[in-house]
């Protein structure tokens, strides 16, 4: 219903353009002259985005048991296809466990937690930066409003960087969580699967933050060129900038992959059409890196699925 809602939404937005065949013309034109470059490398960029959130996983696990980086990335493919119709992705955990040891399956998904949880405050320090240029350069309420301008917005960027404090001293403090299943009752019996968190250094928390930045840059890259590739003009650091805003929202947003299309289309009108009209490019590329980063790997990860059930079966 969400998608629906949201589906209509953005099409009567962009049927009620007046310049629509014209946007649609350029972008066919731009994709024929240089853009098919741009797409190409987009997909490239695909398996290094993945490829670096295995790596992530395949060092979160190694206290548990070693494994291969291809086994790590066949891993991660499987989550993908997993957690395709499950809300915030959480069905990731399910498809990543299934290459493990029985005896290591839910202890894994403590490890996996602490790599979202890095690549969490990654999301939300560079949301800040975003915020923080939006904020100084976009001022959104009338002058003669109650409020000063952007009020509610600086409101909510106070809130979020107390957060991203917060979330960032637990980061490098997890044995708290060990704690609290220690001290908790009805959580001590559970304590067994979440004692890995503890065995990272922080040397190796702060690893796993480099490569969640990596990635972020991959994939924030990704939707720049494919934007660049359509035909949309625009500066790449206002872009990136207002990009890590959008982020930020999705990552606040509780929603389920087939929504995200829909939210993420919206959300990225809103902030990309302050750096351009052209809502007909924005679209297109937001549909395309949802194909590319999402529903592309998930069929990969369908399949991987299979070779897995078979090797079980022998």
């Amino acid at each position: 219903m969400l998608f629906g809602w949201l589906g209509y939404s953005i099409y009567h937005q962009l049927a009620h353009r007046e310049n629509l065949e014209q946007s649609l013309a350029h972008m066919s034109r731009t994709l024929q002259e240089k853009g098919w470059i741009g797409l190409l490398l987009v997909l490239v960029l695909m398996f290094f985005n993945w490829g670096l959130e295995a790596k992530k996983w395949q060092k979160l696990v190694r206290p548990l048991e070693p494994i291969s980086f291809m086994r790590a990335f066949s891993a991660i493919l499987s989550g993908v296809s997993f957690s395709i119709n499950t809300p915030n992705r959480i069905g990731e955990y399910g498809g990543r466990i299934l290459y493990l040891k029985n005896h290591n399956k839910l202890k894994a998904i403590a490890a996996t937690i602490v790599g979202s949880f890095s690549q969490l405050i990654v999301t939300v320090i560079f949301g800040l930066i975003g915020m923080l240029y939006y904020l100084n350069n976009f001022t959104l309420v009338k002058e003669n409003s109650y409020f000063p301008p952007n009020f509610w917005e600086k409101i909510v960027f106070g809130i979020l960087v107390v957060i991203c404090v917060l979330t960032i001293l637990l980061y490098f403090r997890l044995q708290i969580i060990l704690a609290v299943f220690e001290k908790v009752r009805f959580l001590r019996k559970a304590k067994v699967f979440v004692q890995i968190i503890v065995r990272y250094s922080a040397g190796d928390l702060r690893y796993l933050l480099l490569l969640s930045a990596a990635r972020y840059v991959v994939f924030s890259a990704q939707y720049l060129i494919l934007l660049d590739a359509l035909g949309l003009e625009f500066l790449w650091w206002q872009a990136f900038l207002l990009n890590s805003v959008i982020y930020l929202v999705m990552a606040m947003v509780p929603t389920i992959a087939i929504a995200e299309l829909g939210i993420r289309g919206k959300v990225s009108i809103y902030f990309l059409g302050l750096l351009s009209t052209n809502t007909a490019v924005i679209i297109a590329a937001t549909g395309g890196i949802w194909l590319i980063n999402l529903c592309l790997p998930a069929v990969i990860g369908s399949v991987l699925l299979l070779g897995v059930k078979i090797f079980k079966d022998k």
